[in-house]
């Protein structure tokens, strides 16, 4: 047996491992089998080279549990370690035999670890790790090296009689969690997924068919529980994969999730090593829940779900995987660590979701159109954050108008160019956010001529604002802004029927009425056929307070700022109202036109919609 000590620039070392070096215990598995992945890879290199002698036969990889002992084993049957080579990647902490094999083998090697200290993160969960290895080397000795967590090492000879390692767990009493199946085989369905190497642990049941026919009859059978595809879709090329390739692998990764829209497979070996495929799903009116569902891997090992900063904010509500090995992880691979790749990946994928939408436009314009609702919050959102996404996507960004119809920005500005230009010569893009409670309003606007857009989701205020500052020559008006004669402001005047006294008495009768901080009465003379009173929100205000809202800022008790339009001109008003003589009844018609008014914005509501209900009732009596 021999003795000696395992050199390290400080007796401190496994301290920092077990406290500082990772920032989640439950990493040392991911670690650890990523080791092995790299053991059989290297056999698989010296093998392709003719440096192994034979068929290599079974490189499955096991994970082994015995709650009994409290062990962990992973197993590998890979290139293994003589006596030597234990001591110099055992023995000496941040030397790594992947990067020096790697340096070797560059040309063909696949190698995950580049960091010495990941097998050291089994010393986290254990008490005492214990390495037994045979190296491939024809005629080597196995050996057998054993740590209690401290400077001190044994490595002594074994009679392991198959090519490979086991590291074997002896799990710590605070860390008992990974001695239960379900614990490991999760941590296993989330770190070792798609590793390049199958992984079993244990077996489970599967029901099989034998015979055929009336003979037919169900099984119950014990097989190999492979935990991970080796060979997963982003690593292959398109042309060999199917549409039905792609929905299967996403149902892989989100299972019983609602098919996605369409997808992108990234694929790019300069300036950096990128490979994935990215989902686009239906997003419908909701984006916040959707973040953090791609998912960060580094040559098929899982590193994170946060990729924020490798993918630009409005991209991560896109679903997939991202899969690189240029990506800078600290030693952990807990975090990104800041390099000129990053952004350049950043850019890279902006610069090819871009390009699938162009192309999906300009191809399939009645698919493009189709799938709009779900894929214009991910667009507007991306023209907000991105100023050059917002350059490439204005082309297929579209507008939907009442009756249905989609239409390109550019060639809508066209369209109602001539009809809605304000004295300011800005192109006026109407809009409402409820058609239904909006019908009075949207009419009246499609008599005068007018188209109106739907702008229904939560962040088209936003989106509407940046279009504004972007474009230079639009507004937008929302319906109920303003009375329809003034939605596109020109200077022309309608003839009040009503002096300016009558005017007046009329105004002065309906600020009895209308008492709620906020609202403000305007008299005006508008067409008779248009509605008597009518309640607008001024868009500056109601823009400003929708704004902030969705921003989580408040404005406080500040009420909500609508105007009470009186039309001098509709018969109801010039006349009924006018002519009344007993105050009390003109104070009522006034009331009951007033509360139409709110009904019609849906702001008469509790004891006031049921007073107001029981008074309609009455009249017909």
């Amino acid at each position: 047996m021999q003795k000696g000590n395992i050199s390290v620039q400080t007796e401190n070392i496994f301290p920092i491992i077990k406290k500082f070096l990772y920032s989640d215990h439950e990493i040392f598995l991911r670690e650890l089998v990523s080791n092995a992945v790299d053991a059989t890879n290297k056999l698989r290199t010296l093998a392709k080279r003719g440096e192994v002698k034979g068929d290599i036969g079974d490189t499955t990889i096991e994970i082994l549990l015995d709650a009994d002992a409290q062990t962990l084993t992973i197993r590998d049957k890979g290139i293994g370690m003589t006596a030597d080579e234990v001591q110099k990647y055992l023995n000496q902490v941040a030397f790594s035999s992947a990067s020096e094999f790697l340096e070797k083998y560059k040309d063909d090697a696949s190698i995950i670890g580049h960091f010495g200290l990941g097998f050291y993160s089994a010393f986290m969960v254990s008490s005492k790790v214990e390495v037994q290895t045979l190296s491939y080397q024809e005629g080597a000795q196995g050996v057998t090296w054993t740590c209690e967590g401290n400077p001190e090492y044994t490595l002594e000879e074994n009679d392991k009689d198959f090519r490979g390692t086991d590291v074997i767990l002896h799990i710590n009493d605070e860390d008992k969690e990974f001695l239960e199946n379900h614990r490991i085989q999760q941590l296993l369905d989330k770190y070792c997924k798609f590793l390049p190497v199958e992984i079993k642990f244990g077996t489970r049941t599967e029901t099989v068919t034998e015979g055929e026919g009336d003979d037919a009859e169900e099984k119950q059978v014990e097989v190999d529980n492979i935990i991970n595809n080796p060979s997963p879709a982003w690593r292959k090329q398109p042309a060999d994969l199917t549409d039905e390739d792609y929905k299967a692998f996403y149902n892989e990764l989100y299972p019983f999730s609602t098919p996605p829209m369409f997808w992108i497979h990234l694929n790019i070996d300069y300036p950096f090593n990128l490979t994935g495929i990215l989902y686009f799903p239906k997003l419908g009116n909701n984006f916040e829940v959707q973040k953090n569902k791609i998912q960060l891997y580094s040559n098929q090992v899982y590193v994170t779900d946060d990729v924020k900063d490798i993918v630009p904010e409005f991209l991560t509500m896109l679903h997939g995987v991202i899969d690189s090995p240029d990506i800078p992880l600290n030693v952990s691979r807990s975090y990104l660590q800041s390099d000129s790749n990053v952004k350049k990946i950043t850019g890279y994928i902006t610069k090819k979701v871009a390009d699938k939408l162009a192309d999906l436009y300009k191809k399939e314009r009645d698919n493009f159109i189709s799938k709009w609702d779900d894929l214009g919050v991910f667009i507007k959102y991306g023209m907000i954050s991105d100023e050059k996404f917002y350059d490439r996507a204005l082309p297929f960004t579209l507008v939907k108008s009442l009756d249905g119809t989609f239409t390109p920005i550019d060639e809508y500005k066209e369209k109602v160019k001539e009809q809605q230009t304000d004295k300011y010569d800005k192109i006026v893009m109407l809009y409402t956010h409820a058609p239904d409670q909006h019908n009075t309003f949207t009419e009246a606007a499609k008599n005068k001529g007018y188209d109106v857009l739907i702008f229904d989701n939560v962040i088209d205020n936003h989106f509407m604002q940046h279009l504004e500052q972007k474009l230079g020559d639009v507004t937008f008006v929302r319906v109920d802004s303003d009375t329809v004669d003034n939605l596109v402001q020109k200077d022309e005047a309608t003839e009040s029927v009503l002096n300016e006294d009558e005017q007046n008495t009329v105004k002065g009768v309906f600020e009895k009425i209308v008492t709620d901080k906020g609202s403000s009465v305007i008299t005006k003379a508008l067409s008779p056929e248009d509605q008597p009173v009518t309640i607008t929100r001024p868009e500056f205000m109601r823009r400003m307070k929708e704004m902030q809202s969705l921003q989580g800022m408040s404005f406080g008790d500040f009420p909500d700022s609508v105007n009470v339009v009186v039309n001098t001109n509709h018969p109801l008003v010039a006349q009924k109202l006018l002519k009344e003589e007993d105050e009390g009844k003109q104070q009522e018609v006034a009331d009951y036109l007033y509360k139409l008014a709110m009904l019609n914005q849906q702001m008469l509501k509790g004891a006031d919609l049921t007073a107001f209900i029981n008074k309609s009732l009455d009249f017909l009596k």
